[in-house]
């Protein structure tokens, strides 16, 4: 199996420096459920998106601080490959700006979130089960594409993930965080955040770890077909 991952995290602070890239996150996640599968990364942030005629058995689009309403060169032309994929039903699964940017290219809506920040450890569900995962995110989607079945959610992202056809799946969170980016990525931006927002946080970091094994796996038998 050999999968694109579509890098569109354009966070080049000294803080993004210090980690791991959004590629190599992803790698090693899937790394921990499917040990033999190869990855390619793809900068598209940076207009680096691979040729028209790559052949790849699945395709991933990860976060960013950028929101999809931008209206960059590279998020236009993202949108388009989206509709690409679609059309071709190659099987692509997107997380947080993935997520959005998905649901966006095909004729979903995104918007701020009604109660501001959501980050953290978030309870959320996912096809019928509760799982707890990583969350970093001020906009979420509105309204998904026509015909796309909601898949997961609460009540603070009633659109959580979003599955079309047996070819796309999405998730508003983070699946590739460690819990100890996420922790280090709440104090890096705590004095910006509202003091709720970061006390909560805390607290639920302190008591609980995302189900990283879980949705790692998902994700693998997502592009299995499975």
């Amino acid at each position: 199996m050999h999968i694109a991952i579509l890098m569109t995290n354009t966070d080049e602070s000294d803080f993004a420096q210090g980690h791991p890239k959004d590629g190599e996150k992803f790698a090693t996640l899937l790394a921990e459920v499917r040990p033999d599968w190869r990855v390619s990364v793809f900068s598209v942030k940076d207009g680096a998106f691979p040729a028209d005629d790559a052949a790849f058995d699945g395709w991933l689009i990860t976060g960013s601080p950028a929101s999809v309403h931008d209206g960059e060169p590279w998020i236009e032309r993202l949108k388009a490959l989206i509709r690409r994929l679609d059309a071709d039903r190659a099987p692509l699964f997107g997380a947080c700006f993935g997520h959005q940017a998905i649901a966006e290219a095909l004729g979903g809506q995104v918007t701020d979130n009604p109660g501001g920040w959501v980050f953290g450890l978030t309870e959320t569900e996912m096809e019928g089960a509760p799982i707890r995962l990583y969350a970093a995110h001020v906009q979420q989607v509105a309204r998904a594409p026509e015909g796309a079945r909601i898949t997961g959610g609460n009540a603070d992202c009633p659109i959580g993930s979003f599955a079309l056809g047996d070819h796309i799946l999405t998730t508003q969170y983070h699946p590739e965080m460690t819990h100890d980016f996420i922790s280090a990525l709440v104090e890096e931006y705590a004095e910006e955040l509202p003091p709720g927002v970061v006390a909560q946080a805390r607290t639920d970091l302190a008591a609980r770890q995302a189900d990283r094994h879980r949705i790692a796996d998902r994700i693998a038998r997502f592009f299995e077909g499975r």
